[in-house]
């Protein structure tokens, strides 16, 4: 089974409509990094349903130390999102990540002790 895994910074106090829009970035930025790296395997995520998890960290800190552990072993696929800063947030605020679609056995091990958004 694969899934994707969309992580956004509960700290920032998005509206729940924003929260939306980063994480819709940072899901179509992984999905187009993911595509580039094997198209075999989102193929297959595809036909699965294309699971996604929405989960959260407390920081910009805990968000950066994620997308560099994950940088080192996913050869590229996660997506750093940094807002436009139109709306809720000054720009280039760091507000999620995206990561995969990846294996669910590979990707479990970095984010399984962060709670659901």
């Amino acid at each position: 089974m694969y899934k994707q895994i969309i992580v956004v910074r509960a700290d920032l106090k998005m509206g729940r409509g924003k929260q939306v829009a980063q994480g819709s970035h940072a899901c179509l930025e992984a999905y187009k990094k993911a595509l580039t790296q094997d198209e075999e395997m989102v193929a297959e995520w595809e036909s699965q349903g294309m699971p996604k998890i929405v989960l959260k960290v407390n920081s910009e800190k805990e968000l950066l130390d994620l997308f560099e552990k994950l940088k080192r072993n996913f050869q590229g696929y996660p997506a750093l999102i940094k807002d436009a800063g139109r709306t809720q947030i000054e720009p280039g605020t760091i507000t999620c990540l995206g990561i995969g679609p990846v294996r669910e056995t590979e990707i479990d091990k970095f984010v399984s002790s962060l709670k659901l958004l």
